[in-house]
């Protein structure tokens, strides 16, 4: 649902290597109206299967939670395209992350799961959270490279984080970077649609060697998140976070 909705505001035009729904002629802005009703499948679905449930209160108030989560964070990200690039700072980029991303995308599956099994501790859940959460900062920043230097073919869709101008680990990485000069041709490139415009700013990214900055962060992060699922104390099992860095871990899309 999240995602008919995001390329629907984003303009985009592919998804994991196909038409998004909103391009496809006998859909268009009726493709609203599709993710709405996913929206309120989702409720429905899990009435059927969990009503009954002691813990079915708690799975309603999850996914609700999620959905104010996650469209505060779909604001900041649509907001902060309207910024001046020279306004990115990491603070920013987390705080989008943390809301649009790393919520739905891996709090959400392992918190119902937890309720689905029992886990009723309230630290448990807190610890979970806190390594999803940088779980979810190490994938998206994954996601932004390769909407700039990914293969399409490979990705599944066209990048189209520079022409939006959007608050992006690359283009914070270079705002922190970048020279005066080199400042203002961001200011200049960033946020249009210029082809001419993308590339320079794909450039200047290289120049400012941000891919090799990008294979560090990867392996640092990567060693960090598993030294704190290590640290996990409250019983929740180790083995499922490792599993879900290994899913993600230097993936190519």
């Amino acid at each position: 649902m999240f995602l008919i909705m995001d390329d629907v505001m984003d303009g985009s035009v592919t998804r994991r290597g196909q038409p998004c729904w909103h391009t496809l002629d006998d859909v268009k802005l009726s493709g609203v109206n599709d993710a709405i009703m996913i929206e309120a499948a989702i409720a429905h679905l899990v009435k059927i299967q969990y009503g009954n449930e002691p813990y079915y209160p708690r799975l309603l108030e999850l996914f609700n939670e999620m959905k104010f989560i996650t469209t505060i964070g779909q604001s900041l990200d649509l907001r902060s395209a309207k910024l001046d690039v020279t306004d990115y700072s990491m603070d920013l980029y987390k705080s989008i992350v943390f809301h649009k991303t790393a919520y739905y995308t891996f709090y959400l599956p392992v918190a119902m799961a937890m309720h689905l099994t029992g886990y009723t501790d309230p630290e448990m859940f807190r610890q979970a959270k806190t390594i999803l959460l940088e779980i979810g900062q190490f994938y998206q920043t994954q996601d932004d490279f390769f909407d700039c230097f990914g293969d399409p073919a490979v990705i599944g869709k066209v990048g189209t984080d520079i022409a939006e101008g959007k608050c992006s680990w690359l283009a914070v990485v270079a705002m922190q970077r970048a020279t005066e000069e080199q400042k203002e041709v961001m200011k200049a490139c960033y946020g249009s649609t210029d082809p001419e415009n993308i590339a320079r700013v794909k450039k200047l990214y290289e120049q400012l060697g941000l891919p090799t900055t990008y294979s560090i962060y990867e392996e640092e992060s990567y060693n960090m998140i598993k030294t704190h699922i290590q640290q996990i104390s409250r019983g929740l099992p180790h083995e499922l976070f490792f599993k879900i860095m290994e899913k993600i871990y230097r993936r190519e899309a």
